[in-house]
């Protein structure tokens, strides 16, 4: 997540004064938004960017879709419930229909749906409780690099110290392993994880689950590759493990494909889904539960925004509109090749730049000898009308994350504009380097 501290105005607006000193994105981004439309987001004075953002991941169909759009202005215009708790709706229906049909049938899925508080934190804490009441076992293996949330549950998961600062004495117990592929190199996972669970002098207990981003997003676009997913798969079954992925953010096809493991053909005892799933941005997040595992009691995991019925209405509008056939999904394998194409051609190979993968998630980590800081291209580039933010361990990744509807000629634009404000950066640190 991008933490790039800019200055202030002279004059202290209401968001300086009013608001918390914990906001991040508005520090690195500092305009004032008014409306949006596809891949662009307007600023009250007019100003026009193209979004490389999408709302982290939750606006993988672009600002106010219009197939969306007139769904519920419709729902609304008709006094259609917005909050209904956990009661029985029409519009929860016509998701659950929609989710079965456009997504679960199609590859063979029979998992149960539970809806969450929605934010996606929420669902991961769902998703390690019922590990963890299915089994009768506390631990959970989770990697460095991942980031599943905040709350305490989701937090204890998560890798980064900059979240954890403080709060370690008061997590539950997970025990991380190095992710295969990260800033240090390759690293074989699987056999430090077979040898700590079939040795019982490891020192670690035997887990309720392995939790895992199968694409990590703010730990850098690290791509879990596929045979390490398949025997990861196969472990879990013969221990008698849960395997949880999280596809908050690479879910919803961002990857390519609606879930991000399905290039590697396994299927999770959980999903937890966010984000995206809500098809306008609005809030929703789901757990999908092998249904041999749905073993919660009535109003044992709750919320009371876990029926939030606008979010429902998109929902099942996306699903309809974007995943009845496969030509969404192809179309966004189109423009994953372009970018990954035109990352190599004009950034990694004239400036060694390491660009890694998949989909319409990617990475640009620059060379530390180009003397150039992913924060300063990040912040250039908002000058220039494009909003691109930063993640990875310090910050020094550069992700690449339109809206899987971004327009051809948008996208050619952002990725011009990353580039040429690359050219100026390394230019002028060169140059003074060798002054």
């Amino acid at each position: 997540m991008t933490t790039l501290v800019l200055d202030t105005p002279a004059t202290p607006s209401v968001f300086e004064t009013d608001e918390s000193a914990v906001r991040s994105y508005s520090r690195s981004f500092p305009a004032v938004f008014t409306s949006a439309k596809g891949d662009l987001l307007v600023g009250e004075d007019g100003t026009r960017y193209i979004d490389f953002l999408s709302g982290a991941g939750t606006l993988n169909y672009g600002h106010n879709p219009d197939a969306i759009k007139d769904v519920l202005i419709e729902y609304l215009q008709a006094d259609g419930l917005v909050h209904g708790l956990d009661l029985s709706t029409s519009a929860k229906a016509d998701f659950l229909r929609a989710l079965r049909s456009h997504v679960l049938e199609p590859r063979g899925l029979d998992y149960k749906v539970q809806f969450t508080s929605p934010s996606g934190t929420n669902a991961v804490e769902a998703a390690l409780k019922v590990a963890r009441l299915a089994t009768g076992r506390t631990n959970v293996i989770a990697f460095g690099g991942g980031f599943h949330g905040v709350s305490t549950g989701s937090l204890a998961a998560t890798g980064s110290t900059y979240y954890r600062q403080g709060l370690e004495n008061t997590l539950p117990q997970v025990t991380h392993l190095p992710y295969p592929v990260s800033p240090l190199g390759a690293f074989d996972s699987l056999d430090l994880l077979r040898r700590q669970l079939d040795d019982p002098s490891s020192g670690v207990d035997k887990p309720a689950a392995v939790l895992l981003e199968t694409v990590q997003g703010e730990g850098g676009v690290w791509v879990a590759p596929v045979a390490f997913l398949q025997e990861l798969r196969h472990l879990c079954d013969r221990h008698g493990i849960l395997l949880i992925v999280d596809d908050i953010q690479a879910g919803c096809g961002r990857t390519g494909s609606f879930f991000s493991f399905e290039r590697a053909g396994i299927t999770p005892d959980l999903v937890t889904l966010s984000k995206s799933i809500g098809g306008y941005g609005l809030p929703m997040a789901i757990v999908l539960i092998k249904p041999e595992y749905d073993i919660w009691r009535p109003g044992q995991h709750n919320g009371t925004f876990r029926g939030h019925q606008l979010a429902f209405v998109a929902a099942a509008a996306a699903l309809r509109h974007y995943w009845a056939d496969d030509s969404f999904v192809r179309q966004v394998r189109t423009k994953a090749d372009l970018v990954a194409d035109f990352l190599d051609r004009h950034i990694a190979q004239p400036y060694g730049a390491q660009v890694r993968g998949i989909g319409l998630i990617h990475a640009v980590e620059l060379d530390p000898a180009l003397g150039v800081e992913a924060a300063e291209v990040s912040r250039r580039c908002f000058e220039k009308g494009l909003i691109i933010e930063t993640c990875g361990r310090r910050d020094e990744v550069l992700k690449v994350l339109p809206p899987l509807t971004v327009s051809q000629i948008n996208l050619s634009a952002g990725l011009q504009t990353l580039v040429d404000t690359v050219a100026e950066l390394t230019a002028a640190s060169l140059g003074e380097v060798a002054a």
